[in-house]
């Protein structure tokens, strides 16, 4: 069975360039992937009881080199991942996990599986979107634990390809210019 396979517009390709990806980027890009405005963003940060300001996220969602422009810390970033996941997937009950103080890639990336309830397949199908292949064992190194022999350091690389396919797929229209 085909499937259609959007194009990555030209407005996008600055996305495959090397830099490397902060927290403030990845912030951005997923406020855009889900159409997030400021009150549903502090929403998400009250759903891991966490209370931010307006100027707090406004802030966080400003640019590098802009007036304004704050990167949020890893413990801040990963208190919004923890409120991503318990307003797509609901509060778990009992005591709600404590924020990482120090994030990596890995982190970020099984934090949005969660939040998204995405199997492993249809993380291969995101990244295929962007014309970026990965094999089942290779994207489960990435879970793995890091003393682990088969543990596998997810790179900037493999989460903009994620983050661009998920754009792709969750706001088609974007992709029609």
């Amino acid at each position: 069975m085909a499937t259609h396979k959007p194009a990555i517009p030209a407005w996008l390709s600055y996305l495959t360039l090397e830099f490397t990806l902060t927290n403030n980027d990845i912030l951005r890009r997923l406020r855009y992937t889900f159409n997030l405005a400021d009150t549903t963003m502090i929403e998400i940060f009250a759903a891991a009881d966490h209370d931010v300001t307006q100027q707090q996220v406004i802030g966080w969602l400003t640019r590098e080199g802009e007036e304004g422009y704050v990167d949020p810390s890893d413990t801040e970033f990963a208190i919004f991942l923890n409120g991503f996941i318990n307003t797509k997937r609901g509060k778990r009950d009992g005591e709600q996990p404590a924020p990482e103080s120090k994030l990596n890639n890995n982190i970020i990336l099984m934090k949005l599986r969660i939040a998204l309830n995405m199997k492993t397949e249809d993380v291969i199908d995101v990244l295929a979107l962007t014309d970026f292949s990965l094999s089942k064992h290779e994207l489960s190194a990435f879970s793995r634990k890091a003393d682990n022999k088969h543990y596998r350091v997810c790179n900037d690389q493999i989460l903009r390809n994620f983050l661009t396919g998920l754009q792709l797929q969750l706001r088609p229209e974007a992709s029609g210019e």
